[in-house]
């Protein structure tokens, strides 16, 4: 039951092989299981809510006026969000004396409209500041990878997409500044969406970097994902065409993209290709070298140092001793960046965005690895140093695609028994309802 497509609950829900209370009550006994993820995964659960809202939406499908043919099915909610009633914490302890939110996110308010289920908030990283998933205050879920060894879930949104491959729910509302929706699916064998930012409101959410800052989702399928970004952007939900493999132009890039590539994800990556390449798609090996600047100017911090340390500075002076170190760490690199500085940042960025446009234009999407690395161990990270170069490695090719603003999603390009490995597609800004497209018809085909 716990990789099943929205599209397949909704049929059952339909044909009434199961119901939304059935569903409510399978994901809280994985939550609840003690020798499972769910404590770690879980921040809150809202059982009691979740379980009303089910029995709302059974009765609402036997009166033919379900709000949509996926009422009924629960989703989590990464604790970045706003939730009605409730703290919204961000991962940390520092918000915990926050008054609960008045409203719902404008994002979590839309789920709702169409009837999926909250189930719960899940863990993150603090503020949502690493791509690791590590988290002291609330403890760190394990990838679903080698969980015996314990290896780390992918940030910030960690407990989402736990919460998905483990079967606590069945899509999960996540963010991403530099990767915080693929890279948790890549380490966890899912799938996560980067929409483009503007298509779906900010509001409601604790943000890390407003510049960068996008909100998406991660499930167990592409036309999952299509399904709940349609939702959150309040667009119609469309079936999806997936477009032939054969055709399709691609391209490689081998600035930065390509650099200290694990064995594992050069092998799996190149493998992907192969296959597509004998399908019929034009593959082509490109430098982009617009990438290079993307170091150029985060040399400092960039955008979500000098961003975030604008939102936390009077919190840090007040309760900087209760973050996370190596949160604090990085969000006050922010106070050395000038008026001025930030100011060229934001004209370096509106180049870069128009010089990578121009660069892809040709191609119907990028692809590349989503991490340069697997899963590390959690054991292996204790050192602050270790640390440093795992979460660099891990958000670096996921950044090239938020600095330029771009769409893109992360495949599960492994096979069966291998460590997860994410292949991504990208485009420039507005090119979403192609990635899914092409998405569609290279998931199954990359995993041969």
């Amino acid at each position: 039951m716990s990789n099943k497509t929205l599209a397949a609950l909704a049929g059952d829900l339909e044909a009434g092989r199961t119901s939304a209370r059935k569903l409510v009550e399978q994901c809280l006994a994985r939550i609840a299981d003690p020798a499972g993820e769910g404590q770690r995964v879980f921040i809150h659960v809202d059982k009691d809510a979740a379980l009303a809202a089910a029995d709302a939406m059974d009765g609402l499908r036997k009166a033919n006026s379900a709000p949509s043919r996926y009422a009924g099915i629960p989703v989590s909610i990464k604790d970045l969000f706003d939730i009605k009633g409730q703290v919204t914490r961000a991962g940390s302890r520092v918000l915990e004396d926050s008054a609960p939110a008045e409203a719902d996110a404008p994002v979590v308010a839309r789920l709702r409209r169409a009837g999926f289920i909250v189930i719960g908030r899940t863990n993150m990283t603090e503020f949502a500041y690493s791509g690791i998933g590590i988290n002291p205050h609330y403890g760190t879920p394990k990838s679903a990878w080698n969980r015996k060894e314990g290896h780390v879930p992918g940030g910030s949104s960690s407990g989402a997409a736990v919460s998905v491959v483990d079967g606590m729910a069945f899509g999960a509302l996540g963010t991403d500044t530099g990767g915080s929706c693929r890279i948790p699916a890549a380490y966890n064998g899912i799938v996560g969406y980067k929409p483009t930012q503007r298509r779906v409101p900010l509001d409601g959410g604790v943000p890390l970097s407003f510049t960068l800052d996008s909100f998406g989702p991660l499930a167990n399928s592409t036309a999952c994902c299509a399904v709940l970004d349609s939702v959150l952007a309040d667009e119609p939900v469309m079936p999806l065409q997936s477009r032939p493999v054969k055709g399709m132009r691609l391209a490689v890039p081998t600035t930065v993209a390509l650099d200290d590539l694990d064995d594992a994800v050069s092998k799996t990556f190149e493998r992907a290709l192969g296959t597509l390449s004998r399908a019929g798609a034009i593959i082509e090996h490109v430098e982009v070298p617009e990438f290079l600047d993307v170091g150029v100017i985060n040399a400092k911090g960039g955008f979500s140092a000098s961003e975030s340390y604008a939102w936390h500075r009077y919190l840090l002076t007040r309760k900087g001793d209760d973050y996370d170190p190596r949160v604090s760490t990085r969000i006050l690199r922010g106070a050395d960046i000038t008026a001025a500085e930030y100011i060229d940042l934001l004209n370096a960025r509106r180049s870069l965005i128009a010089r990578a446009a121009a660069r892809m234009a040709p191609y119907d999407a990028l692809v590349l690895p989503t991490t340069a690395n697997t899963p590390p161990r959690i054991a292996d990270l204790a050192d602050d140093k270790a640390f440093t170069v795992a979460n660099l490695r891990s958000l670096r090719n996921a950044t090239l695609i938020n600095m330029v603003d771009g769409c893109a999603i992360s495949l599960p390009a492994h096979r069966e028994g291998e460590v997860p490995v994410g292949l991504m597609l990208a485009a420039s800004g507005g090119s979403d309802r192609r990635i899914f497209e092409l998405a569609a018809a290279m998931e199954a085909a990359i995993r041969v």
